[in-house]
């Protein structure tokens, strides 16, 4: 067993990993947007649901030839290993087994050719409740060419569970994976999005390839491989502009971001990132955190920004989106999820 002292070194080194990525200025050769869905046409939950109307718009967007949709297992190895992607990448994710995935979204993408990848909790899949696929479905799926991830076996809020409740947790799910699929995914999806620093490292001596949170922003080459962002989608946040608008969002690459662990210890943070100012005049960078709207931002030398809350974040979680205007009427984005207790 690890020692207290084992423990937070390697916390320690984490975090410095954490603060050391995104240096150099990301171009759009080298990053990708990753989308995610939870439920179709599912209309009494709305926070999400997507309308089945609003989906259809998205998937004839994705086919007119302006975007390239790949999978997003060729995604992150094309991006770790430093090759280049085509321009307005896309990637396509949906978290939970529910039903509507398969009778809805499935289909839908399966005929518009578009790659996807599912994350899943092993659990409900054993239920098979009403509105749950079952591993048949799944099978069905894995076979037809879509990327099967893993979302432990119970869905459980990983920032409030134990060391050992999570390997617990991963290793259940993994046992039913490798018995019902023939393998265990290498892809992760964190329920709720939520994670800190020792959680992540849990992921990563798990083997997990790569590790989704629910922040927005651009995945790209000098990313945390486990805390990779996705926009979210639902039927607040799914009209035909915002989808255009994040489709052809850049990365804002910050490095040195402060807390490194996004379980607060001190609420509100003292939110900081450094960025490189070759990519851009900084002090058109805006930052919006949740339900405080637009926030204050001060800056310390040529490339470090600090982020001023009016208050303390909310318990739970809260998001922070910071953008910038990029080149060709695009947007540099970046998201940051933090969870107050």
């Amino acid at each position: 067993m690890m020692s207290t002292a084992g423990r937070a070194n390697t916390i320690g080194l984490l975090a410095a990993l954490w603060l050391g990525v995104a240096g150099a200025p990301a171009t759009a050769a080298d990053s990708a947007v990753i989308f995610m869905y939870h439920r179709f046409g599912e209309d009494f939950f709305t926070s999400t649901n997507i309308p089945l109307d609003q989906f259809e718009t998205h998937v004839q967007e994705l086919r007119s030839g302006a975007y390239t949709v790949l999978p997003v297992p060729q995604i992150v190895t094309a991006l770790r290993e430093g090759r280049s992607l085509p321009d307005r990448t896309i990637g396509i994710t949906i978290d939970g087994a529910y039903r509507s995935v398969y009778t809805e979204a499935f289909p839908r993408l399966r005929r518009a050719g578009l790659p996807f990848s599912l994350f899943v909790a092993t659990d409900s899949l054993d239920r098979s409740f009403g509105n749950i696929m079952t591993w048949g479905h799944l099978r069905e799926m894995q076979k037809a060419g879509v990327t099967i991830g893993g979302m432990t076996a119970s869905h459980p809020h990983m920032t409030d569970v134990e060391p050992a409740e999570i390997r617990g947790e991963l290793a259940r799910a993994r046992k039913r994976f490798e018995t019902e699929l023939g393998r265990a995914p290498e892809l992760f999806a964190y329920p709720y999005g939520e994670y800190s620093l020792a959680v992540r490292e849990l992921i990563m001596q798990a083997g997990i390839a790569a590790a989704f949170g629910q922040h927005s922003g651009v995945v790209y080459r000098g990313a945390d491989f486990h805390a990779l962002p996705r926009f979210t989608l639902n039927e607040t946040y799914a009209s035909i502009e915002r989808f255009r608008l994040a489709a052809n969002a850049l990365p804002l690459p910050a490095r040195q971001i402060t807390p490194a662990d996004p379980l607060l210890r001190d609420n509100p943070p003292a939110l900081g990132f450094s960025v490189d100012p070759e990519i851009g005049d900084l002090g058109q960078i805006a930052c919006f955190a949740s339900q405080q709207g637009r926030t204050a931002i001060e800056r310390l030398g040529a490339d470090r920004l600090e982020v001023r809350f009016n208050q303390p974040l909310p318990r739970g979680r809260s998001r922070i989106n910071c953008t910038m205007p990029g080149p060709d009427n695009r947007w540099r984005w970046l998201g940051i999820q933090f969870y107050a207790r």
